[in-house]
Protein backbone atom coordinates (compact mmCIF):
# COMPACT_ATOMS: atom_id res chain seq x y z
CA UNK A 1 0.00 0.00 0.00
CA UNK A 2 1.13 3.13 -1.38
CA UNK A 3 1.39 6.02 1.76
CA UNK A 4 -1.29 8.05 2.23
CA UNK A 5 -1.25 11.61 0.27
CA UNK A 6 -3.78 14.21 1.67
CA UNK A 7 -2.54 16.78 -1.11
CA UNK A 8 -4.12 14.07 -3.76
CA UNK A 9 -7.73 15.52 -2.05
CA UNK A 10 -9.30 18.94 -2.94
CA UNK A 11 -11.94 20.95 -1.31
CA UNK A 12 -13.67 23.17 -3.39
CA UNK A 13 -13.80 26.62 -2.22
CA UNK A 14 -17.44 28.39 -3.57
CA UNK A 15 -18.41 31.52 -2.91
CA UNK A 16 -22.24 32.96 -2.74
CA UNK A 17 -23.48 35.95 -3.77
CA UNK A 18 -25.96 37.15 -6.85
CA UNK A 19 -26.52 39.87 -9.80
CA UNK A 20 -28.54 42.61 -8.12
CA UNK A 21 -24.79 43.98 -7.14
CA UNK A 22 -23.38 44.39 -10.11
CA UNK A 23 -20.24 43.32 -12.38
CA UNK A 24 -18.14 45.84 -10.24
CA UNK A 25 -18.94 44.63 -7.16
CA UNK A 26 -19.03 40.76 -8.21
CA UNK A 27 -15.56 41.24 -9.74
CA UNK A 28 -14.17 42.29 -6.07
CA UNK A 29 -16.31 39.22 -4.21
CA UNK A 30 -14.19 37.22 -6.77
CA UNK A 31 -10.93 38.81 -6.01
CA UNK A 32 -11.76 38.52 -1.83
CA UNK A 33 -12.80 34.76 -2.42
CA UNK A 34 -9.41 34.07 -4.57
CA UNK A 35 -7.30 35.42 -1.49
CA UNK A 36 -8.90 33.43 1.04
CA UNK A 37 -8.90 30.04 -0.76
CA UNK A 38 -5.37 30.75 -1.93
CA UNK A 39 -4.38 31.75 1.60
CA UNK A 40 -6.36 28.51 2.85
CA UNK A 41 -4.33 26.15 0.42
CA UNK A 42 -1.07 27.90 1.54
CA UNK A 43 -1.64 26.79 5.08
CA UNK A 44 0.51 24.37 6.17
CA UNK A 45 -1.96 23.38 8.36
CA UNK A 46 -4.62 22.21 6.11
CA UNK A 47 -3.45 18.91 4.79
CA UNK A 48 -5.14 19.09 1.07
CA UNK A 49 -5.97 21.47 -1.65
CA UNK A 50 -8.10 24.56 -1.39
CA UNK A 51 -9.66 25.27 -4.64
CA UNK A 52 -11.35 28.36 -5.46
CA UNK A 53 -14.34 27.93 -7.74
CA UNK A 54 -15.98 30.79 -9.57
CA UNK A 55 -18.94 33.03 -7.82
CA UNK A 56 -22.04 31.88 -7.41
CA UNK A 57 -25.23 33.57 -8.72
CA UNK A 58 -27.27 31.56 -9.79
CA UNK A 59 -29.35 27.95 -9.14
CA UNK A 60 -28.05 27.03 -12.30
CA UNK A 61 -24.71 27.65 -11.51
CA UNK A 62 -24.73 26.30 -7.52
CA UNK A 63 -26.35 23.09 -9.50
CA UNK A 64 -23.84 22.75 -12.15
CA UNK A 65 -20.69 22.99 -9.51
CA UNK A 66 -22.50 20.80 -7.18
CA UNK A 67 -22.96 17.89 -9.62
CA UNK A 68 -19.36 18.52 -10.32
CA UNK A 69 -17.80 18.51 -7.27
CA UNK A 70 -19.96 15.02 -6.94
CA UNK A 71 -18.62 13.33 -9.49
CA UNK A 72 -14.96 14.43 -9.22
CA UNK A 73 -12.67 11.54 -7.87
CA UNK A 74 -10.27 14.02 -5.96
CA UNK A 75 -13.08 16.62 -4.41
CA UNK A 76 -13.55 15.40 -0.77
CA UNK A 77 -15.98 18.34 0.21
CA UNK A 78 -17.02 22.07 -0.60
CA UNK A 79 -16.16 24.60 1.52
CA UNK A 80 -18.98 27.65 1.22
CA UNK A 81 -18.95 31.62 2.03
CA UNK A 82 -21.80 33.45 1.77
CA UNK A 83 -19.66 36.81 0.79
CA UNK A 84 -22.66 39.09 0.22
CA UNK A 85 -26.38 38.11 0.58
CA UNK A 86 -27.34 34.95 -1.54
CA UNK A 87 -30.78 34.24 -1.73
CA UNK A 88 -31.25 30.89 -0.08
CA UNK A 89 -33.89 29.57 -2.57
CA UNK A 90 -30.99 29.15 -5.17
CA UNK A 91 -29.67 26.94 -3.17
CA UNK A 92 -32.12 24.39 -2.81
CA UNK A 93 -31.44 22.29 -5.83
CA UNK A 94 -28.02 22.50 -5.14
CA UNK A 95 -28.14 21.30 -1.86
CA UNK A 96 -30.65 18.42 -2.73
CA UNK A 97 -28.28 16.94 -5.26
CA UNK A 98 -25.05 16.98 -2.46
CA UNK A 99 -23.61 14.18 -1.86
CA UNK A 100 -20.21 15.38 -0.76
CA UNK A 101 -19.41 16.69 3.01
CA UNK A 102 -19.78 20.56 3.35
CA UNK A 103 -18.71 23.29 5.57
CA UNK A 104 -19.96 26.86 6.02
CA UNK A 105 -17.04 29.14 6.25
CA UNK A 106 -18.60 32.34 8.40
CA UNK A 107 -16.32 34.83 7.52
CA UNK A 108 -15.82 38.30 6.19
CA UNK A 109 -12.68 39.77 4.28
CA UNK A 110 -12.30 42.59 6.50
CA UNK A 111 -10.88 41.82 9.94
CA UNK A 112 -11.88 45.35 11.12
CA UNK A 113 -14.70 48.33 10.63
CA UNK A 114 -12.82 50.95 8.82
CA UNK A 115 -14.53 53.43 10.92
CA UNK A 116 -13.41 56.53 8.55
CA UNK A 117 -14.51 55.49 5.65
CA UNK A 118 -17.31 52.82 5.52
CA UNK A 119 -20.33 53.28 3.33
CA UNK A 120 -23.19 51.96 1.83
CA UNK A 121 -21.00 50.04 -0.76
CA UNK A 122 -18.64 48.81 1.97
CA UNK A 123 -21.70 47.46 3.53
CA UNK A 124 -23.51 46.11 0.46
CA UNK A 125 -20.37 44.18 -0.67
CA UNK A 126 -19.18 42.54 3.02
CA UNK A 127 -22.61 41.15 4.02
CA UNK A 128 -21.36 38.06 5.32
CA UNK A 129 -22.65 38.62 8.91
CA UNK A 130 -26.68 38.41 7.49
CA UNK A 131 -25.69 36.57 4.54
CA UNK A 132 -24.48 33.43 6.19
CA UNK A 133 -27.58 33.11 8.64
CA UNK A 134 -29.19 33.28 5.27
CA UNK A 135 -27.60 29.98 4.04
CA UNK A 136 -27.79 28.75 7.76
CA UNK A 137 -31.57 28.78 7.54
CA UNK A 138 -31.56 26.60 4.46
CA UNK A 139 -29.38 24.04 5.87
CA UNK A 140 -30.86 23.64 9.03
CA UNK A 141 -34.44 23.37 6.94
CA UNK A 142 -33.24 20.82 4.52
CA UNK A 143 -31.71 19.03 7.23
CA UNK A 144 -28.04 19.57 5.89
CA UNK A 145 -25.01 17.89 7.51
CA UNK A 146 -22.37 20.41 7.83
CA UNK A 147 -19.26 22.38 9.80
CA UNK A 148 -19.68 25.87 10.72
CA UNK A 149 -16.71 28.13 11.33
CA UNK A 150 -16.95 31.19 12.71
CA UNK A 151 -14.21 34.14 12.90
CA UNK A 152 -12.18 35.77 10.66
CA UNK A 153 -10.39 33.57 7.64
CA UNK A 154 -6.67 34.60 8.90
CA UNK A 155 -6.85 33.65 12.74
CA UNK A 156 -5.46 30.64 13.69
CA UNK A 157 -8.58 28.93 15.53
CA UNK A 158 -10.36 29.20 12.01
CA UNK A 159 -7.60 27.80 10.24
CA UNK A 160 -7.35 25.08 12.96
CA UNK A 161 -10.79 24.22 12.57
CA UNK A 162 -11.00 24.11 9.02
CA UNK A 163 -8.02 21.99 8.64
CA UNK A 164 -9.84 19.69 11.33
CA UNK A 165 -12.87 19.06 9.05
CA UNK A 166 -10.79 18.39 5.83
CA UNK A 167 -9.41 15.67 7.31
CA UNK A 168 -12.32 14.38 8.98
CA UNK A 169 -13.91 14.15 5.17
CA UNK A 170 -10.69 12.65 3.77
CA UNK A 171 -11.10 9.60 5.95
CA UNK A 172 -14.99 9.97 4.71
CA UNK A 173 -13.46 9.62 1.04
CA UNK A 174 -11.34 6.98 2.09
CA UNK A 175 -13.87 4.74 3.94
CA UNK A 176 -16.15 4.94 0.23
CA UNK A 177 -13.55 3.03 -1.32
CA UNK A 178 -12.21 1.33 1.74
CA UNK A 179 -11.58 -2.98 1.44
CA UNK A 180 -11.38 -4.59 5.17
CA UNK A 181 -10.64 -8.08 4.86
CA UNK A 182 -11.85 -10.76 7.37
CA UNK A 183 -9.14 -13.14 7.78
CA UNK A 184 -11.46 -15.87 9.48
CA UNK A 185 -14.20 -15.20 11.55
CA UNK A 186 -15.16 -13.27 14.74
CA UNK A 187 -13.70 -14.84 17.67
CA UNK A 188 -16.50 -17.26 18.95
CA UNK A 189 -19.18 -16.04 21.30
CA UNK A 190 -18.45 -12.41 21.44
CA UNK A 191 -20.64 -10.14 20.81
CA UNK A 192 -19.98 -6.71 20.12
CA UNK A 193 -17.06 -7.74 17.24
CA UNK A 194 -20.00 -8.54 15.21
CA UNK A 195 -22.05 -6.41 13.27
CA UNK A 196 -24.40 -5.61 9.70
CA UNK A 197 -21.59 -5.33 7.22
CA UNK A 198 -24.38 -4.55 4.96
CA UNK A 199 -25.62 -1.54 7.16
CA UNK A 200 -22.15 -0.43 7.51
CA UNK A 201 -21.43 -0.08 3.94
CA UNK A 202 -24.45 1.68 3.01
CA UNK A 203 -24.03 4.14 5.74
CA UNK A 204 -20.34 4.34 6.35
CA UNK A 205 -18.77 3.14 3.04
CA UNK A 206 -16.39 0.36 3.27
CA UNK A 207 -16.67 -2.89 2.63
CA UNK A 208 -15.95 -6.10 4.63
CA UNK A 209 -15.20 -9.38 2.55
CA UNK A 210 -14.33 -12.73 4.74
CA UNK A 211 -10.98 -14.76 3.41
CA UNK A 212 -9.44 -18.00 4.68
CA UNK A 213 -6.38 -18.20 6.39
CA UNK A 214 -5.36 -20.21 3.58
CA UNK A 215 -5.44 -17.05 1.05
CA UNK A 216 -3.13 -15.35 3.26
CA UNK A 217 -0.81 -18.55 4.34
CA UNK A 218 -0.03 -19.35 0.39
CA UNK A 219 1.81 -15.94 0.26
CA UNK A 220 3.56 -16.37 3.73
CA UNK A 221 4.95 -20.08 1.91
CA UNK A 222 5.87 -17.83 -1.08
CA UNK A 223 8.08 -15.13 0.66
CA UNK A 224 11.85 -15.76 -0.24
CA UNK A 225 14.70 -16.30 2.22
CA UNK A 226 16.14 -13.76 1.12
CA UNK A 227 13.40 -11.09 1.56
CA UNK A 228 12.93 -12.88 4.76
CA UNK A 229 16.73 -12.03 5.75
CA UNK A 230 16.00 -8.57 4.55
CA UNK A 231 13.31 -7.75 6.35
CA UNK A 232 14.86 -9.33 9.68
CA UNK A 233 18.30 -6.83 9.02
CA UNK A 234 15.06 -3.82 9.04
CA UNK A 235 13.85 -4.90 12.11
CA UNK A 236 17.47 -5.02 13.77
CA UNK A 237 18.37 -0.94 12.49
CA UNK A 238 14.71 0.03 13.86
CA UNK A 239 14.63 -1.36 17.52
CA UNK A 240 16.64 -2.62 20.05
CA UNK A 241 16.82 -6.42 19.52
CA UNK A 242 16.67 -9.27 22.18
CA UNK A 243 19.34 -11.23 22.40
CA UNK A 244 17.56 -14.04 21.52
CA UNK A 245 16.17 -12.90 18.17
CA UNK A 246 19.79 -11.49 17.16
CA UNK A 247 21.85 -12.85 14.52
CA UNK A 248 22.78 -16.37 16.03
CA UNK A 249 20.49 -16.11 18.95
CA UNK A 250 19.04 -19.06 20.18
CA UNK A 251 15.38 -17.05 18.97
CA UNK A 252 16.60 -16.26 15.69
CA UNK A 253 14.30 -18.38 13.69
CA UNK A 254 11.23 -17.66 15.24
CA UNK A 255 12.46 -13.86 14.41
CA UNK A 256 12.71 -15.06 10.73
CA UNK A 257 9.47 -16.95 11.28
CA UNK A 258 7.46 -13.80 12.29
CA UNK A 259 9.31 -11.61 9.08
CA UNK A 260 7.97 -13.95 7.25
CA UNK A 261 4.49 -13.53 8.33
CA UNK A 262 4.81 -9.96 7.50
CA UNK A 263 5.92 -10.47 3.99
CA UNK A 264 3.20 -12.91 3.27
CA UNK A 265 0.10 -10.64 4.87
CA UNK A 266 1.47 -7.37 3.27
CA UNK A 267 1.35 -9.24 -0.08
CA UNK A 268 -2.23 -10.66 0.48
CA UNK A 269 -3.45 -6.85 1.35
CA UNK A 270 -1.60 -5.35 -1.76
CA UNK A 271 -2.85 -7.40 -3.87
CA UNK A 272 -6.01 -6.90 -3.41
CA UNK A 273 -6.08 -3.19 -2.32
CA UNK A 274 -7.00 -3.95 1.02
CA UNK A 275 -7.10 -0.78 3.57
CA UNK A 276 -7.67 -3.03 6.91
CA UNK A 277 -7.92 -6.46 8.13
CA UNK A 278 -8.59 -9.07 10.90
CA UNK A 279 -7.64 -11.94 12.30
CA UNK A 280 -8.24 -14.34 15.67
CA UNK A 281 -6.37 -16.61 17.41
CA UNK A 282 -9.19 -19.15 17.11
CA UNK A 283 -8.02 -19.38 13.30
CA UNK A 284 -4.38 -19.71 12.76
CA UNK A 285 -4.09 -23.02 10.58
CA UNK A 286 -1.37 -23.28 8.96
CA UNK A 287 0.65 -20.36 10.55
CA UNK A 288 3.47 -21.20 13.28
CA UNK A 289 2.72 -17.87 15.09
CA UNK A 290 0.37 -15.47 15.88
CA UNK A 291 0.92 -12.06 13.55
CA UNK A 292 2.11 -9.61 16.61
CA UNK A 293 5.35 -7.22 15.02
CA UNK A 294 3.83 -8.24 11.45
CA UNK A 295 0.25 -6.33 12.51
CA UNK A 296 1.76 -4.04 14.88
CA UNK A 297 4.38 -2.77 11.39
CA UNK A 298 0.77 -2.55 9.33
CA UNK A 299 -0.51 -0.44 11.17
CA UNK A 300 2.15 1.70 11.27
CA UNK A 301 2.03 1.88 8.20
CA UNK A 302 -1.45 2.80 7.80
CA UNK A 303 -3.38 -0.04 7.81
CA UNK A 304 -6.44 -0.37 9.58
CA UNK A 305 -6.39 -3.61 11.78
CA UNK A 306 -9.25 -5.54 14.22
CA UNK A 307 -8.12 -8.30 16.72
CA UNK A 308 -10.71 -11.19 17.01
CA UNK A 309 -12.44 -10.37 13.78
CA UNK A 310 -13.24 -6.71 14.92
CA UNK A 311 -14.18 -5.17 11.18
CA UNK A 312 -15.53 -2.27 12.81
CA UNK A 313 -12.35 -1.69 14.89
CA UNK A 314 -9.94 -2.33 11.41
CA UNK A 315 -12.35 0.49 9.45
CA UNK A 316 -11.91 3.07 12.45
CA UNK A 317 -8.12 2.67 13.12
CA UNK A 318 -7.91 3.27 8.97
CA UNK A 319 -9.97 6.47 9.13
CA UNK A 320 -7.83 7.49 12.12
CA UNK A 321 -4.53 7.21 9.68
CA UNK A 322 -5.76 8.99 7.21
CA UNK A 323 -7.33 11.38 9.58
CA UNK A 324 -3.80 11.74 11.28
CA UNK A 325 -1.29 11.84 8.35
CA UNK A 326 1.53 14.63 9.28
CA UNK A 327 0.24 14.85 12.59
CA UNK A 328 2.29 14.62 15.39
CA UNK A 329 1.44 11.86 18.26
CA UNK A 330 0.19 8.25 17.23
CA UNK A 331 -3.07 6.13 16.76
CA UNK A 332 -3.31 2.65 17.49
CA UNK A 333 -5.91 -0.56 17.90
CA UNK A 334 -6.38 -0.62 21.81
CA UNK A 335 -8.38 -2.69 24.17
CA UNK A 336 -9.39 -1.34 28.14
CA UNK A 337 -7.29 -4.30 29.48
CA UNK A 338 -7.14 -3.92 33.23
CA UNK A 339 -7.72 -1.18 35.72
CA UNK A 340 -5.42 0.20 38.54
CA UNK A 341 -8.13 1.06 41.38
CA UNK A 342 -5.57 2.88 43.88
CA UNK A 343 -7.73 5.14 45.37
CA UNK A 344 -6.35 8.67 44.78
CA UNK A 345 -5.48 8.19 41.39
CA UNK A 346 -7.60 5.04 39.80
CA UNK A 347 -5.96 4.31 35.81
CA UNK A 348 -6.46 1.85 32.97
CA UNK A 349 -4.04 0.00 31.78
CA UNK A 350 -4.21 -0.07 27.73
CA UNK A 351 -2.85 -2.87 25.62
CA UNK A 352 -3.70 -6.22 23.78
CA UNK A 353 -1.78 -9.43 23.13
CA UNK A 354 0.25 -8.30 20.78
CA UNK A 355 -1.15 -5.70 18.61
CA UNK A 356 -0.10 -1.95 19.38
CA UNK A 357 1.02 0.40 17.00
CA UNK A 358 4.45 1.27 17.33
CA UNK A 359 3.52 5.27 16.25
CA UNK A 360 2.50 5.52 19.63
CA UNK A 361 5.85 4.31 21.26
CA UNK A 362 7.42 6.93 23.75
CA UNK A 363 10.87 5.60 22.87
CA UNK A 364 12.93 3.05 20.29
CA UNK A 365 10.39 -0.02 20.94
CA UNK A 366 12.09 -3.06 21.92
CA UNK A 367 11.65 -6.24 19.53
CA UNK A 368 10.77 -9.52 21.57
CA UNK A 369 9.80 -12.39 21.80
CA UNK A 370 7.74 -14.34 24.84
CA UNK A 371 5.09 -17.14 25.24
CA UNK A 372 1.52 -16.14 24.62
CA UNK A 373 -1.30 -18.24 26.98
CA UNK A 374 -3.97 -18.32 24.39
CA UNK A 375 -3.95 -19.55 20.64
CA UNK A 376 -1.98 -22.92 21.27
CA UNK A 377 1.33 -21.41 18.77
CA UNK A 378 4.24 -20.97 18.75
CA UNK A 379 5.82 -17.94 20.80
CA UNK A 380 5.19 -14.92 18.78
CA UNK A 381 7.78 -12.19 18.26
CA UNK A 382 5.95 -8.55 19.01
CA UNK A 383 7.43 -4.87 19.70
CA UNK A 384 7.45 -3.68 23.38
CA UNK A 385 6.99 -0.06 24.63
CA UNK A 386 5.07 2.71 26.85
CA UNK A 387 2.56 5.06 25.05
CA UNK A 388 4.62 8.52 26.27
CA UNK A 389 2.38 11.22 28.48
CA UNK A 390 -0.36 13.49 27.24
CA UNK A 391 -3.78 13.74 25.91
CA UNK A 392 -5.32 11.34 24.24
CA UNK A 393 -8.88 10.06 22.80
CA UNK A 394 -10.20 6.48 22.65
CA UNK A 395 -13.49 6.51 20.06
CA UNK A 396 -15.11 3.43 18.68
CA UNK A 397 -18.12 2.57 16.39
CA UNK A 398 -20.54 -0.02 17.54
CA UNK A 399 -23.72 -1.59 15.76
CA UNK A 400 -26.83 -1.37 18.10
CA UNK A 401 -28.78 -3.12 15.75
CA UNK A 402 -31.05 -0.44 14.40
CA UNK A 403 -28.61 2.44 14.10
CA UNK A 404 -24.63 3.07 14.57
CA UNK A 405 -23.07 4.88 17.47
CA UNK A 406 -19.95 6.33 17.56
CA UNK A 407 -18.89 6.86 21.54
CA UNK A 408 -15.57 9.17 22.58
CA UNK A 409 -13.42 8.95 25.60
CA UNK A 410 -11.13 11.94 26.85
CA UNK A 411 -8.27 10.87 28.36
CA UNK A 412 -4.61 11.77 29.99
CA UNK A 413 -2.14 9.16 29.76
CA UNK A 414 0.77 9.02 32.08
CA UNK A 415 4.12 7.40 32.78
CA UNK A 416 3.32 4.58 34.90
CA UNK A 417 3.86 4.05 38.48
CA UNK A 418 6.71 1.43 38.43
CA UNK A 419 8.06 -0.28 35.97
CA UNK A 420 6.41 -3.50 34.44
CA UNK A 421 9.10 -5.56 33.48
CA UNK A 422 7.65 -8.64 33.28
CA UNK A 423 4.61 -7.39 30.95
CA UNK A 424 5.76 -8.32 27.31
CA UNK A 425 3.11 -6.16 25.77
CA UNK A 426 3.05 -2.65 24.56
CA UNK A 427 0.81 -0.33 26.77
CA UNK A 428 -0.72 3.16 27.92
CA UNK A 429 -1.66 3.91 31.29
CA UNK A 430 -4.58 6.75 31.10
CA UNK A 431 -6.51 8.25 32.82
CA UNK A 432 -10.49 9.03 31.91
CA UNK A 433 -11.92 12.26 31.95
CA UNK A 434 -13.72 13.21 34.49
CA UNK A 435 -12.68 10.28 36.69
CA UNK A 436 -12.25 6.47 35.81
CA UNK A 437 -15.88 5.65 37.74
CA UNK A 438 -17.76 8.47 35.80
CA UNK A 439 -16.19 7.51 32.22
CA UNK A 440 -16.42 3.35 32.30
CA UNK A 441 -19.68 4.05 33.21
CA UNK A 442 -20.66 6.45 30.74
CA UNK A 443 -18.41 3.80 28.21
CA UNK A 444 -20.67 1.05 29.52
CA UNK A 445 -23.88 2.54 29.34
CA UNK A 446 -23.15 3.51 25.37
CA UNK A 447 -22.46 -0.10 25.04
CA UNK A 448 -18.62 1.20 23.54
CA UNK A 449 -16.48 -1.93 22.13
CA UNK A 450 -13.62 -2.92 24.64
CA UNK A 451 -11.56 -2.13 21.15
CA UNK A 452 -11.30 1.45 20.85
CA UNK A 453 -9.34 3.03 18.24
CA UNK A 454 -6.81 5.10 20.67
CA UNK A 455 -4.93 8.33 19.83
CA UNK A 456 -2.69 10.88 20.58
CA UNK A 457 -2.74 12.83 17.24
CA UNK A 458 -6.57 13.17 17.08
CA UNK A 459 -9.02 15.19 19.16
CA UNK A 460 -12.85 15.48 19.76
CA UNK A 461 -13.06 17.34 17.23
CA UNK A 462 -11.83 15.00 14.28
CA UNK A 463 -14.16 12.63 15.01
CA UNK A 464 -16.97 14.76 15.51
CA UNK A 465 -17.06 15.95 12.28
CA UNK A 466 -16.75 12.48 10.85
CA UNK A 467 -19.02 11.25 12.32
CA UNK A 468 -21.30 14.01 11.32
CA UNK A 469 -20.86 13.31 7.95
CA UNK A 470 -21.55 9.42 8.36
CA UNK A 471 -24.67 10.43 10.02
CA UNK A 472 -24.11 8.63 13.19
CA UNK A 473 -24.48 9.19 16.55
CA UNK A 474 -22.08 10.87 18.63
CA UNK A 475 -21.70 10.77 21.72
CA UNK A 476 -18.90 12.25 24.61
CA UNK A 477 -16.94 11.18 27.48
CA UNK A 478 -15.08 14.11 29.27
CA UNK A 479 -14.27 16.26 31.78
CA UNK A 480 -17.74 17.59 31.91
CA UNK A 481 -19.81 14.43 31.70
CA UNK A 482 -22.46 13.92 34.77
CA UNK A 483 -23.39 10.20 34.58
CA UNK A 484 -27.34 11.40 34.89
CA UNK A 485 -27.17 13.72 31.82
CA UNK A 486 -24.88 11.54 29.80
CA UNK A 487 -28.29 8.91 30.44
CA UNK A 488 -30.53 11.02 29.57
CA UNK A 489 -28.60 11.86 26.13
CA UNK A 490 -28.88 8.17 25.38
CA UNK A 491 -32.10 7.82 26.02
CA UNK A 492 -33.31 11.07 23.30
CA UNK A 493 -31.44 9.79 20.95
CA UNK A 494 -32.99 5.93 21.42
CA UNK A 495 -36.19 8.35 20.44
CA UNK A 496 -35.67 7.46 16.94
CA UNK A 497 -33.45 10.66 15.36
CA UNK A 498 -30.66 8.73 14.40
CA UNK A 499 -32.20 5.81 13.30
CA UNK A 500 -31.65 3.78 9.87
CA UNK A 501 -33.86 4.22 7.17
Amino acid sequence: MSAINLKTFEVWFITGSQDLYGDETLREVARHAQEVAAALDASPQIPVRIVFKPVLTTPEQIRDVVLAANAAPNCIGLAAWMHTFSPAKMWIAGLKLLQKPLLHLHTQFNREIPWSTIDMDFMNTNQSAHGGREFGFIGARMRIARKVVVGHWQDQDVITDVATWTRAAAARHDALTARIARIGDNMREVAVTEGDKVAAQICLGYSVNGYGLGDVVKHIDAASDADVDRLCDQYEEQYAMAPALRRGGQRRESLRDAARIEIGLRRFLEAKGFVGYTNTFENLYGMKQLPGIASQRLMADGYGFGAEGDWKAAAMLRAAKVMAVGLPGGTSFMEDYTYHLKNDNPQVLGSHMLEICPSIAAAQPSCEIHPLGIGGKEDPVRLVFDAPPGPAVNATVVDLGDRFRMVLSEVDVFAPEQPMEKLPVARAMWKPRPDLKTAAAAWIQAGGSHHPTFSQALTTEHWEDLAEMWGVEFVVIDGDTRLRDFKNILRWNDAGVFRRA
